[in-house]
């Protein structure tokens, strides 16, 4: 793992898969966040959030951009890894039980049909709509049991930033095993239904594009996250700089 900007990444995606099957081998629960440009913008703003982030096993890199600019600072090449694409990976692996919980029913219902197509064991397990409340108000020790009556190892939790990296911290002490992973719009990228929201192209991925694509789609809330990203962009830039210095003539002296 390594932190940057103030979060603390698993980068390597065999090493993303070792460690969640490492976890599910051991008693207790853990949670793994999907860190893209909200969460790394409202952690850097938030201690609070922060520490919430940073209190599961680690993120993985859903920014594009994150990766740019660890190598502009640091010149270290380092790859992003989607929320969309680790629900796949794991999906299609077909080596856990899952638990799907978060958003309306009519997506997790068309949500269920599309992955039976990747993986037919979905068929059976569960897809349970979560009530709109605050996150303090849901009940997770009937959540937790819930899950554990289920025997699901892996549990997606789609809530949306901030309020699914909470919800896990939230819910960590009362579950007994299992792994959580908060996946924001991969359920309405898969879906397939008329709430169904289309991923961007590759292309669009590869050149840093995608927040076009997803302005384009929902325009009202992605503008408003955009502004806030682009507004305290060059503070985080210019404070990681200030890291890497620092880091440098520690190993210099460090050398001397």
């Amino acid at each position: 793992m390594e932190t940057y900007f103030k979060i603390r990444y698993e980068f390597d995606r065999g090493r993303v898969h070792e460690a969640i099957a490492d976890r599910l081998g051991k008693p207790g629960s853990d949670y793994v966040c999907v860190a893209d440009g909200v969460i790394l913008n409202t952690a850097n703003r938030n201690e609070e959030y922060l520490r919430v982030v940073n209190g599961g096993m680690f993120s993985v890199c859903d920014s594009s951009y994150v990766p740019m600019y660890v190598k502009w600072i640091y010149g270290r090449t380092r790859e992003q890894y989607c929320g969309s694409d680790i629900f796949i990976d794991i999906v299609n692996s077909r080596k856990y039980r899952m638990i799907f919980l978060g958003t309306q029913q009519p997506i997790l219902d068309s949500l269920r049909e599309s992955l039976a197509r990747h993986n037919p064991d979905v068929k059976d397990m569960k897809f349970v709509e979560l009530p709109f409340r605050p996150v303090d108000g849901f009940d997770y020790p009937a959540i937790a049991r819930m899950i554990e009556e289920d025997g699901a190892d892996i549990v997606w939790i789609a809530l949306g930033a901030p309020k699914q990296e909470i919800f896990m911290s939230r819910l960590k002490p009362c579950l007994g095993r299992g792994v959580m992973i908060a996946v924001g719009a991969a359920f309405k990228f898969y879906s397939g239904g008329d709430a169904a929201v289309k991923r961007a192209p590759r292309w669009m991925v590869r050149h840093h594009l995608e927040f076009v694509h997803r302005i384009v789609q929902e325009p009202k809330k992605q503008l408003r996250r955009c502004f806030n990203i682009v507004r305290t962009l060059p503070w985080l830039l210019y404070s990681e700089w200030r890291v890497s210095k620092r880091a440098s003539a520690l190993a210099g002296r460090g050398r001397d």
